[in-house]
């Protein structure tokens, strides 16, 4: 301890390097908790997904996905009609 300075700064300076140091350690063991359960998630993930699926679920999923794409372009076509009919009511103006 120096002399010069007043013990309140010595009792201050020792708290926030304290602090600093705790601060420190907390990121290091959060870093360290994400990695873990990064390595979890994805060796139970993949287990769970492949017993899930049996054949009849793989073809009534295919064919719902046939049914979602058609929706999906017909409502497509119907908005591009829309955009075409204001666009020549606009010209028309």
């Amino acid at each position: 301890m120096d002399d010069e300075k007043p013990v309140l700064e010595h009792v201050t300076d020792a708290m926030s390097s304290a602090a600093e140091a705790t601060k420190e350690a907390a990121k290091t063991a959060v870093k360290k908790v994400r990695k873990a359960a990064k390595r979890v998630a994805k060796k139970v993930t993949p287990k769970k997904k492949a017993a899930k699926k049996s054949k009849k679920a793989k073809k009534a999923g295919k064919k719902s996905a046939a049914k979602k794409s058609a929706k999906k372009s017909a409502k497509k076509a119907v908005k591009k009609t829309a955009k075409k009919k204001k666009k020549a009511k606009k010209s028309k103006r």
